[in-house]
């Protein structure tokens, strides 16, 4: 966990900024062990191996990342389909017959995009660092919120943050409305780039869907009040571990479902227990 100082000149002792991202955050709620096991414990804990469904979601991010990358004119479907051959891998996939189908699949799935969407227009960010000091109360900033965008758009006068997923279920306005990652490169795009952002999207590449939500900034504070609660959590966790405190007590396991898919799997008898073991490709989009 990154941390600063931020520095004041009055009495008041100065402040530390705790830097979190929507993917520390997320890991923390979900199983603060796996917070621990991903970014605290040195040496790495065994992980396993490669999954399918992240294999294909880097493929098609980084094929649309290379599209918008081109001249306007080259961005067509035909050249949208040979990037995701460019950027295949086979990692995770069951074997060379189904990564085969899911390559030919990723293609068309990018190849409708490009056909089915406006691809003239040059984004303002593509896989963008956004970064921002921030306060819940209007007062002096309380953390740092800091993350990688997909995409972020420029539409009228506003920025738009755009998420792509491949996953198997068509998401909905809720989901992107609930989505605090989104909520937070909202408010770091807003702040980095110096234009308002209110609006965020999410496409599925396999379904065409685009679940769309417009934030108002009550809304937005309550994400970012939740992400500060989180946060003041994970900090306290961290001091205390870094005092001698006892590790599995800090960051208990939170075993679930999830646990069937968990990278660290290998390394948490809870886990192991709780659920049984996924095969690399089980969460492929059907």
């Amino acid at each position: 966990m990154k941390e600063q100082l931020g520095f004041d000149f009055g009495v008041e002792q100065p402040q530390r900024l705790t830097k979190v991202s929507p993917a520390r955050l997320s890991t923390f709620e979900d199983c603060p062990r796996r917070y621990r096991l991903s970014y605290l414990q040195r040496p790495t804990p065994q992980r396993t191996g490669p999954w399918a469904h992240s294999t294909l979601g880097a493929v098609v991010h980084n094929a649309l990342r290379a599209l918008f990358d081109l001249p306007v004119a080259k961005r067509t479907a035909q050249r949208a389909m040979a990037l995701v051959g460019e950027y295949w891998k086979d990692a995770g996939f069951e074997d060379a017959e189904q990564a085969a189908r899911y390559r030919a699949r990723a293609k068309g799935w990018v190849g409708e995009y490009v056909e089915d969407h406006d691809v003239t227009e040059d984004p303002i960010g593509l896989e963008r660092w956004v970064s921002a000091p921030v306060s819940t109360t209007g007062g002096r900033p309380t953390m740092i919120i800091e993350g990688r965008a997909d995409r972020i758009d420029q539409r009228g006068g506003e920025l738009v943050i755009v998420d792509y997923k491949t996953g198997r279920r068509a998401p909905d306005e809720y989901e992107a409305r609930a989505s605090q990652a989104l909520a937070m490169y909202a408010v770091a795009s807003s702040r980095t780039l110096r234009l308002p952002c209110t609006k965020v999207e999410l496409h599925h590449l396999p379904t065409g869907t685009i679940a769309a939500a417009e934030h108002t900034p009550d809304s937005l504070n309550r994400h970012l009040q939740r992400a500060e609660e989180t946060a003041g959590d994970l900090r306290l966790a961290t001091d205390t571990l870094d005092a001698g405190a006892d590790g599995d007590t800090l960051f208990p396991a939170r075993p679930d479902r999830r646990c069937s898919w968990c990278d660290f799997r290998p390394s948490c008898a809870e886990g192991q227990q709780a659920a049984p073991a996924s095969q690399p490709w089980d969460l492929l989009a059907p």
